[in-house]
């Protein structure tokens, strides 16, 4: 039996139309980031195991691919395989976010980077996840990230180039959804949930969108958490509090009536204020927007297209991360597009693209002519492509045609230089 050529589950190849279109959109984000003053980094695919695993990346810490250490015995790839204490046996692991690399390369270089740091990465990345519609186990990220800003300057910046660059790519018209960490444990106090379930209880409440409000309040039941009214001590109905969250708008605090007892109110008007600075986005508050990792502290936010059911991206502000590699707190907020899940939705725009030709010769074309015709159509900015003509020319065109190719032109000895070409256009 033959073996599988097929790429590892969750990891896809990718045709020369669908790599065309993968760089004609990194490209714009690149260009739309380093027009709003963002520089671009890299770090490298891997880092220590320790850092991997230091509490910061919420769940995706256990979807961590782990590099076994060079040397080990039979004996401990035995134990590795029974997963007993597995993790002992990394010292490294491929990177599943850009936020923990971004961190500890900041930490390293510090005192050669500006006072204010406004960073841009784009890489792949690797999670164990179980492969489906949408998730896979190696994807892109695009992190635009600023570390040393305190202030909602840096919320600000990371909003506005983020809609500024879907708009480039043609998905104008987002909506921005807006909530802070602060007020989720408002909420959290106001159910007197207890401390030891918080973050699997924030998870839960994530789902809000899928599962709607019963759903949540049965998972919550799940995991043992019974809110009551801290106030009262009396059962609490989730779901008729949940209904009411996802409903809450900007006039909560507006002094029409009493604001509830969960907002916390310094929070809500530093998102008021953000709100105020972007008056020409669409932007919502969601007390329910959670965002899964673990090491966000304050602001958070999503951009959502208002025809899909899932965000284009995400972020916020971790001030406490970058502490955990330097020893001091240095204040840090960023934001991540989804790149899979918007590329699919981009076809490569005509006029995006520089003019690309074919050129069919025979056997009798000499390879100079060819050269020569070809440099001088290349230097005029043209992409060029040689083809021999076969018997079944149609199948060629239509081959070269889902390549991305516009048109097409024979080549012949008697061919003198680009200009006697005629070129035919493949209706591409």
């Amino acid at each position: 039996m033959a073996a599988s050529v097929t790429p590892p589950r969750g990891m896809r190849d990718f045709l020369p139309a669908e790599k065309a279109v993968r760089e004609h959109a990194l490209g714009v984000i690149r260009d739309v980031y380093a027009a709003h003053g963002f520089d671009e980094i890299e770090t490298p695919v891997m880092e220590d195991s320790s850092r991997l695993h230091a509490g910061l990346g919420g769940d995706n810490e256990k979807l961590a691919f782990a590099v076994m250490r060079r040397g080990l015995t039979a004996e401990d790839l035995e134990r590795a395989a029974e997963g007993v204490d597995a993790l002992s046996l990394a010292d490294l692991g491929l990177r599943y976010d850009l936020t923990v690399p971004l961190a500890r390369f900041y930490a390293t270089h510090r005192a050669a980077l500006p006072p204010v740091f406004r960073s841009i990465q784009i890489a792949p990345v690797w999670r164990a996840e179980r492969p489906q519609k949408g998730r896979y186990r190696q994807f892109v990220q695009c992190d635009i990230d600023i570390i040393g800003e305190a202030g909602h300057l840096a919320e600000l910046e990371l909003l506005t180039a983020t809609v500024a660059t879907l708009d480039a790519l043609g998905l104008g018209g987002c909506v921005i959804r807006l909530n802070d960490r602060r007020i989720l444990a408002g909420i959290l106090d106001s159910w007197a949930v207890p401390p030891e379930v918080r973050e699997r209880a924030l998870i839960t409440i994530d789902k809000l969108d899928k599962i709607g409000p019963a759903g949540v309040a049965a998972e919550l039941r799940e995991l043992g958490v019974e809110p009551t009214d801290a106030s009262t001590g009396l059962s609490t109905d989730v779901a008729a509090e949940l209904e009411a969250l996802a409903n809450a708008d900007w006039h909560l605090a507006d002094g029409i009536v009493p604001p509830p007892a969960w907002l916390d109110l310094d929070a809500f008007a530093a998102l008021r204020e953000l709100r105020d600075a972007l008056p020409d986005a669409a932007i919502e508050f969601d007390p329910t927007l959670v965002r899964g990792m673990g090491y966000y502290t304050g602001t958070i936010f999503e951009v959502a297209h208002p025809n899909l059911d899932y965000s284009l991206g995400g972020g916020g502000r971790y001030d406490g991360m970058i502490g955990r590699f330097l020893g001091q707190d240095v204040p840090a907020c960023g934001f991540s597009i989804g790149f899979e899940r918007i590329v699919d939705l981009l076809e490569m725009r005509h006029d995006a693209k520089p003019r690309a030709v074919v050129l069919v010769y025979d056997a009798e074309t000499p390879p100079a002519t060819l050269l020569a015709v070809k440099g001088e159509l290349v230097a005029s900015g043209t992409r060029v492509r040689l083809e021999r003509r076969t018997k079944n020319l149609r199948a060629l065109l239509d081959r070269v045609t889902a390549d991305g190719f516009d048109a097409f032109a024979p080549i012949t000895a008697e061919t003198t230089d680009a200009a006697s070409l005629a070129f035919r256009d493949l209706g591409v």
